[in-house]
């Protein structure tokens, strides 16, 4: 196996995982109250990095709570359309990327970071891996995910030309905040990651 996924030889390193986060309809077709703007932009760049990670890569995917509690139940107050069950069409992966192998992550919080993620992630002995971010929005489920993983001792890339904000601006913003967590929070691009092998172990 080669590209950012294989382990160097001795390393003894656990290679880098590829989180895709949220690619799913509800942010990604024309009409969509979440719509991120961008989305259809960051496919093909989305794609290179997992055609590179295979099969070290999962796929999360954000949907609602059966019944929402607390500060979400004012959330959803906000956004009632959201309230469809895991499997309403809106939370589907998009099309470019329902048909590729890997697993799949549900979470009712913007943060995909937990115990399946971290298991996955984890290097030798239960150590913290590394963890490499696509996907959208950059300035909420990329951003919360990083931040929870960064905390957890993770070394987190999050690849800017492959995630897509809610705007212009707070894509920017968001950015700007996580490379303020370096160097825990490295901010590259797919151009670093696949071709210059920063994914590599």
């Amino acid at each position: 196996m080669t590209g950012p996924a294989a382990r160097s030889p001795g390393s003894g390193r656990e290679p880098p995982l590829l989180a895709v986060i949220d690619m799913q309809r509800v942010f990604g077709e024309p009409g969509s109250e979440w719509l991120a703007p961008r989305f259809a932009e960051i496919i093909g760049p989305v794609r290179r990095l997992v055609d590179a990670f295979q099969p070290r890569l999962i796929f999360t995917r954000f949907v609602a709570p059966a019944v929402p509690a607390g500060a979400w139940r004012n959330y959803y107050d906000q956004w009632p359309f959201a309230l469809q069950p895991a499997d309403a069409r809106i939370y589907e992966l998009v099309d470019e990327f329902a048909g590729q192998p890997g697993r799949t992550l549900d979470a009712t919080t913007f943060s995909k970071w937990g115990p399946e993620l971290a298991a996955l992630t984890g290097g030798p002995g239960g150590a913290p891996g590394q963890l490499v971010l696509a996907g959208v929005s950059t300035d909420c489920c990329v951003l919360s995910t990083a931040l929870a993983a960064a905390d957890a001792g993770v070394a987190v890339r999050v690849v800017a030309d492959a995630c897509a904000g809610v705007t212009d601006e707070s894509h920017r913003q968001a950015l700007g905040i996580l490379r303020l967590y370096g160097p825990l929070v490295e901010v590259v691009s797919v151009a670093d990651i696949v071709n210059d092998g920063m994914g590599k172990a």
